[in-house]
């Protein structure tokens, strides 16, 4: 029984500290997101949402949601590994300095949040529950660059990795664009990815500049 999970990464953040709301352009990229993952809902194939809890994220599975008329739910486990302002009177570069470290070891864990393989295997864990108790769904995760990438490194060997992209491990960070639709699945507690870091469906906004600072959080 095989469970199919859109992946999608949270729309364009405000540049701020903290738990932060998406942008008016962040709000079009939402928007696109849905009316792509609406035209598979049409075919009855959407059943639910589950989203990070941090804004940005809630905020952008709420306008999937109203596209697709499927609920929404949050879950912890699929938040970011760690988030600017979690650490007391951590400057952006101090936390882009504890960001890359985690990203290269992967077992480092920053002083609030988890290291990247901890965070990958939480958010494994919450699409295996999902997937034992909605086998036969689709299933749209609404999440963080950063996670989605410790998540496929910790279940997908490299060598299919490296299908979708050249050096993904080491590009991770610069691979996953704001409300791009990844594909996996899971069938009998085996992940499998379809399709990776999907952006077709922002074209109809124009040209998408790049993250800020490159971060995918």
């Amino acid at each position: 029984m095989k469970t199919d999970f859109y992946l999608v990464r949270h729309a364009r953040k405000d540049q701020g500290i903290g738990d932060v709301p998406i942008t008016q352009a962040g709000i079009l990229q939402a928007q696109a997101t849905a009316r792509w993952l609406s035209e598979v809902a049409v075919q009855g194939s959407i059943s639910r949402i589950v989203s990070s809890p941090l804004r940005r994220a809630v905020l952008t599975a709420a306008i999937i949601a109203q596209a697709t008329g499927a609920a929404i739910s949050e879950d912890v486990r699929l938040r970011e590994r760690a988030n600017w302002g979690d650490v007391p009177g951590q400057s952006f570069d101090e936390f882009v300095a504890m960001w890359d470290r985690c990203t290269r070891e992967r077992g480092f864990a920053p002083p609030i949040g988890d290291s990247a393989r901890r965070a990958g295997d939480r958010f494994a864990s919450c699409l295996l529950d999902l997937s034992a108790a909605h086998p036969r769904e689709s299933i749209v995760i609404v999440t963080h660059g950063g996670i989605l990438t410790d998540f496929l490194i910790n279940v997908i060997p490299e060598c299919k990795l490296e299908r979708f992209h050249p050096n993904f491990i080491q590009r991770q960070s610069s691979l996953i664009s704001e409300c791009s639709i990844t594909k996996a699945t899971c069938t009998r507690g085996i992940f499998e990815l379809e399709r990776f870091a999907f952006v077709d469906h922002l074209k109809t906004i124009g040209p998408q500049p790049e993250s800020f600072m490159g971060m995918k959080l």
